[in-house]
């Protein structure tokens, strides 16, 4: 899961004795030394033999060997956290057990180099190398948010790049889930609340944690990964952090003139003071990489399978051609009985100013009608149809300026998205919204 160039120094496991260590009555072999050592435990290789497929061990430490009931709560809890979300950018959790009175949680092994070795061994990477692994952390994000999970450590180290180019984001020891009652935030003296070169201000000042919070970790690592150096850099940890609060980052251009501006402009505002002047959200930040993902040659230091096709990317180039929302398939048919009651329904609890804003928008706005109708039941706040922005050219068909989220026309010309999304906006034509991804974007 983590590189061996990291250190191991000092790592031990209580009960072993020659080359391999028996957990859960046998079933998982691991390797005599540990891989490396993470923000609450060590990471072992090792082999499930069983299932006869290779594992990545991660043991709770405890400083000084004295036992923590607090540790022991936040690293189940981690656990549960990583096997919550399911997505091709985490690992899979395959077991969690007790050996010898230390937690440990099996993952599925990752094959790779972290960010961090990858910039300190060859320094900037390539910008469209850069993007690739920036967007597939946003990727990762999207999940996360929705599922209502902050990571609140995001950083090079805990990103890991794999031979065929897929990112895995280790670590949500630290993550939060402020909107679910599931799962409690766990602080004690044992715990940072994150890693002073990549806090949010937000973080540094009050503790809190939110979406735009992992956006601004994203921000420092984009930046480190462009220009092999961190935002800010200072003696001390707690300087560092009163950098983060009070001082302007750098421009990126001045350090990498080659970068395109408006990915300067990008990771700038990743990097905004407070977090509502960030990007609306990650899914946003993803669309605004897409064009810097270019000239993806070979990278230095990360070895590919020669003429090995990747099963991932395999998979991945089909699913990139089949639409996000598909057209109706011809011979489908909805009953109109069904859609006159769902229509009746929705109008009988909507509010009087969500019915206002759906009669306007019938008249003007007609292609909006159905999702205005889906939005309308969920207890959103109502939106401002005919949306004119104070200094751009162009108007959204309804917009929710707090949130800075907009809908655009059907047609919504290409022009009209680009000045909204240079302004820090979410917009999109009608039909590349549904009211899952609305909602997700106006509660989150």
């Amino acid at each position: 899961m983590m590189s061996r160039r990291q250190d191991t120094e000092g790592l031990s496991l209580p009960g072993v004795k020659g080359r391999i260590v028996q957990l859960s009555a046998g079933r998982y072999q691991l390797e005599h030394l540990p891989l490396a050592r993470g923000g609450m435990g060590d990471v072992w290789l090792g082999r499930d033999v069983t299932l006869g497929r290779e594992v990545a061990v991660k043991f709770l430490r405890f400083p000084n060997g004295v036992p923590d009931q607090d540790l022991i709560r936040r690293f189940e809890r981690e656990s549960r956290i990583t096997a919550r979300l399911e997505h091709p950018g985490v690992p899979a959790v395959y077991d969690v057990g007790i050996h010898e009175g230390r937690s440990f949680l099996v993952m599925q092994r990752i094959h790779g180099i972290s960010i961090s070795d990858l910039v300190a061994e060859h320094g900037p990477l390539p910008i469209g190398w850069a993007s690739a692994i920036a967007a597939q952390v946003c990727a990762v994000l999207v999940a996360a948010h929705a599922a209502g999970l902050v990571h609140r450590d995001l950083k090079p180290s805990n990103l890991m790049l794999e031979p065929d180019g897929s990112v895995k984001v280790l670590d949500f020891g630290l993550a939060v889930a402020p909107t679910l009652s599931d799962y409690s935030t766990i602080t004690n003296t044992h715990q940072s609340l994150g890693t002073p070169a990549y806090m949010a201000p937000e973080q540094v000042e009050a503790g809190t944690s939110e979406a735009a919070t992992d956006l601004y970790a994203l921000g420092c690592t984009l930046h480190e990964m462009l220009t092999g150096e961190r935002v800010f850099n200072a003696p001390t940890s707690f300087s560092v952090m009163m950098k983060q609060v009070h001082d302007a980052p750098p421009q990126l251009r001045s350090l990498r003139p080659e970068v395109p501006a408006d990915l300067e402009q990008l990771v700038l505002d990743l990097l905004r003071k407070r977090p509502e002047e960030r990007p609306v959200g990650a899914e946003s930040v993803h669309r605004r990489l897409l064009p810097f993902i270019t000239d993806l040659g070979p990278l230095p230091g990360v070895p590919r399978p020669a003429r090995t096709p990747s099963p991932v990317r395999l998979y991945a180039t089909v699913l990139a051609r089949i639409p996000a929302e598909p057209e109706d398939v011809p011979g489908d048919v909805i009953d109109p009985d069904m859609l006159i009651i769902r229509q009746h329904l929705a109008s009988a609890i909507m509010s009087a100013e969500w019915r206002e804003v759906i009669r306007q928008a019938d008249q003007d706005f007609p292609d909006g009608s159905a999702l205005l109708r889906d939005l309308a039941v969920l207890d959103l706040p109502v939106p401002v149809v005919g949306f004119a922005p104070k200094g751009l050219p162009h108007q959204a068909a309804m917009a929710w300026p707090e949130r800075k989220v907009a809908v655009l026309t059907r047609h919504g010309l290409a022009e009209e998205a680009t000045s909204f999304h240079a302004a820090g906006w979410d917009a999109r034509p009608v039909d590349e919204w549904t009211s899952e991804a609305l909602s997700t974007q106006l509660t989150t």
